[in-house]
């Protein structure tokens, strides 16, 4: 990890958390990592903000007064696509589940180190700049090489030069770590991929993480790509059909 002085990323940030410590810390934290961060301390300023300000990640509280961080998040996936880390105080999972059914991309509870924040804030960001090596793309297209870049499942088809998805010839409108996803069942078509490899894999999670994440994340790209799609095996995890 680079240290704080030796700034990592030049990513615009917006911060939406309404404890004024909370906000700052997590601000002057952020920005000497090299991050740009625009903090602001409710929901509706949230909103304005990001419609006023392009941003390349949003971190949002779940509690915020005015406009909570679920209903914002809901507000944010109405016209973007833009990487979401929710934060809650709970650990209960109804924050968790909630924010995440809003389509977020992953959370954290706090209190949280920064170094945590930052680690899963990098994750956010190379999705959403993600792009399979040639070599990568040839192996999921299966087969000899042949420099093809169109994967094809029924209906569904997937080019992975151009990061676009299209079902029944109409394009579906993934965020970046629902198409890393489809990407890594697509490249095992057919196999049963455990939570944990898939947290490792799309998530970069180098630990045990939470396998909600995971089940949430599945449910909406099934909602996008078709729900017979990706098969439940029950106790193991979840397997792409060909």
């Amino acid at each position: 990890m680079s240290s704080p002085d030796s700034p990592a990323s030049t990513a615009r940030v917006l911060l939406v958390e309404d404890d004024d410590l909370m906000r700052r810390s997590f601000a002057v934290a952020l920005e000497r990592y090299g991050y740009g961060v625009r903090a602001v301390a409710d929901g509706l300023a949230g909103l304005e903000a990001f419609r006023e300000h392009d941003f390349d990640l949003l971190i949002l509280d779940v509690m915020l007064p005015g406009l909570d961080g679920i209903g914002l998040c809901r507000r944010v996936r109405e016209t973007s696509l833009v990487p979401v880390l929710m934060m809650s105080a709970r650990g209960d999972g109804l924050d968790v589940v909630a924010g995440l059914e809003a389509g977020a991309d992953d959370y954290v509870v706090k209190p949280v180190e920064t170094y945590v924040l930052v680690a899963r804030m990098r994750s956010l960001l190379r999705r959403a700049t993600y792009a399979p090596a040639p070599a990568e793309r040839e192996a999921q297209a299966g087969g000899p090489p042949t420099g093809g870049h169109v994967l094809e499942f029924g209906d569904l088809r997937i080019d992975t030069a151009g990061m676009e998805v299209f079902l029944s010839g109409e394009p579906v409108a993934l965020t970046p770590t629902e198409l890393k996803l489809l990407l890594e069942f697509a490249a095992h078509p057919g196999i049963v991929l455990e939570r944990h490899t898939l947290l490792r894999n799309v998530w970069e999670y180098g630990w045990d993480g939470d396998s909600r994440v995971v089940d949430l994340c599945v449910q909406r790209l099934r909602r996008k790509v078709g729900r017979d799609r990706i098969e439940t095996v029950r106790g193991f995890g979840y397997k792409f059909r060909r």
